[in-house]
């Protein structure tokens, strides 16, 4: 899996980092990313439901195929 916050269409809701905060972070200005070393959702079930959550679908979740 692999997680992304565009941060142009990121509003700073922080519904990604309410849900999941061991994956996501603020910054200082209020802005959601992805904690360093976690762009592999780190494991977490609950990841899925925080790109639901963000109200402007600023998170993405990818797939990584294992060829």
């Amino acid at each position: 899996m692999r997680i992304s916050v565009d941060r142009d269409v990121c509003i700073g809701a922080g519904q990604c980092v309410l849900t999941a905060p061991q994956v996501f972070e603020q910054d200082e200005d209020g802005f959601g990313g992805v904690r360093p070393g976690r762009a592999d959702g780190g494991g977490s079930p609950l990841v899925r439901e925080a790109a639901r959550a963000c109200p402007v679908s600023a998170v993405t979740v990818r797939e990584e195929r294992a060829d």
